[in-house]
This record gives structure tokens, sequence and C-alpha cells, in this order.
């Protein structure tokens, strides 16, 4: 049977990817963010997984505002970088596993989640993002073969936090009766607190980060309790995106054991953090 060895929550603003792209890393304005990741690069470095579940939600570049699916899962062989404008990013085209997929579209299906599924995707900065995050330098590909997982946080109504901590322990049983892989790490994506547009436009609220940092190890039911509104209030229009988090958190045990956390104001106009944790026994 397969098991979550680690789950990884982190922002996935775009200018993150942009200045490693372009060799921004130990510039002064971006250098306290990338040696805030450097434990955890490590440490994920030592426990490589089978495969990746991903938590993201695409920005309009492979899937068109005008269908918007609530969930979403990928099951194609491999997934390209998406132009986003200013042509891909040079990092590698997304490798598939269509049978952990598939295997998860089959289980939470019958448990009541309706997936909307991609035969074909482009990845934007949503996935491509956290990837880099992880892995800096991958070479020629990723660590290990991932399967996209769509959360819709852009139009309203998004799914509720209570319902997206649910999927994520969907996740976790359907994993658990999986038998083509050993491990699987999964990443939750996006936040923390910003505000893009209207008049709280550039809003971070590190008190608010800071409770959900706190909550998300040990009472992650207190953050599926709060309503959209309550993330908004607290967190901006686009701070709703860390209720994907809490289908990374689902999908783990009820007591995991944090390897490193790491929280910076701002990147871009945007509060980014990063949160390890190891789901394995403690023995292990």
């Amino acid at each position: 049977m397969a098991e979550v060895i680690w789950g990884l929550a982190t922002s996935h603003v775009p200018s993150i990817g942009a200045a490693m792209d372009r060799g921004k890393t130990q510039e002064p304005y971006w250098k306290p963010l990338f040696d805030g990741y450097r434990p955890a690069r490590e440490w994920l470095a030592r426990h490589t997984p089978d495969v990746a579940i991903v938590i993201y939600n695409d920005h309009a570049n492979g899937v068109d505002l005008d269908i918007v699916p609530t969930f979403g899962i990928g099951t194609a062989d491999r997934y390209q970088v998406a132009d986003e404008g200013f042509g891909r990013r040079p990092v590698p085209e997304v490798v598939g596993c269509p049978e952990l997929s598939l295997h998860l579209l089959d289980r939470l299906m019958d448990e009541g989640f309706d997936l909307t599924v991609f035969q074909e995707l482009d990845v934007d900065h949503g996935l491509t993002v956290p990837l880099s995050i992880w892995t800096p330098q991958p070479g020629e590909s990723w660590p290990c073969p991932v399967v996209p997982l769509l959360v819709n946080v852009v139009m309203y109504p998004q799914p509720t936090a209570a319902r997206c901590f649910a999927l994520g322990q969907a996740i976790g049983r359907a994993i658990a009766g999986y038998d083509g892989v050993r491990t699987v790490g999964i990443l939750g994506t996006g936040g923390m607190s910003h505000q893009l547009a209207g008049a709280r436009a550039g809003f971070i609220n590190p008190q608010f980060d800071r409770m959900f940092l706190d909550a998300i190890e040990d009472e992650p039911e207190k953050l599926a309790a709060l309503t959209r509104e309550d993330y908004i209030r607290g967190a901006g229009s686009e701070g709703i995106e860390l209720i994907m988090w809490l289908v990374m958190r689902g999908a783990m045990r009820e007591r995991v054991r944090r390897v490193h956390s790491t929280y910076h104001v701002p990147a871009s106009n945007t509060a980014a953090a990063l949160a390890l944790y190891d789901n394995r026994p403690v023995a292990a």
C-alpha cells in the first residue's frame, strides 16, 4: 500500500519562479526568501517520493475562465509548461502518473467528489513554482512524476475550507488503498495573505498568516471551520488560496512532525511561506 511520507505547503508567487529563472536569488531583495527555503530543500532531496500530488489553481493559462471546475484532476502522461505571456519557463515538462490519477478519480468519485478530468493540460506557475521551490535545479526532469489536482480559488463561490479538508482526507484514504507506488509526497500551494486588486490592493496580514501557520500543524479543524468570508477578510481576496493547504493537510495523519517552516514579507506584493511536514510514524 502507498503512504504519504511528507506534505509541503508553499506559496506559488510567479515572481519567485522569475527570480530563479533570471539568476536573482542572491540579490538583496530575494536572498532572505531563498535562504529560508534551504533547510526544506536539503531534507526533501533526501526524501524523494515515488510520485507527488500538487494541489494548485490555474490562473487562466491552462483552463479558460469560461469553465472553472470546483475540483479537477489531470490524467495525462505529460503536461507542458504554459506560456503565461513571456514564453514558457525554462523548466522541464511535467511527467504525469495516469495510473494514480485514475485511481484517485475512481475513489474520490465514490466518496462524492465530482472531479473534472483533464486528459490534456498545460500547467502554469501555480504548479511549476512549487516544484522549483522543492527542486531548484531539476536538470532534465523533476524528481518524480506528478498528479495535478486543481481547486477553484478564483471564481465565486469557491469550495469551502471544510470541503477542501474533507477532500484531503479522502485523498489520504485513496492513497492508502493504492499499491502502484510505495511513497507519495503532497504539495498544497498558494497564499499566504495577499490581494491584487480593489480598495485593499497590496493587503498583507502577518497576524492572520501566523495564526494559520500555527494552526495547520495541530488544529487544522479550526481552519476548516472558517468561512470564505473569514479567509477573504483576514487574508485578502487571493489569500483564499490557503484552502488548498487544507487539502494537503487533510491527506496526512492527525499528528505530523514539522521539519521546517519559514515566513517572508514581501515576495512581490505577497506574504510568502513554506511549511514542511514529515507524515511518517514517529519511529521512522
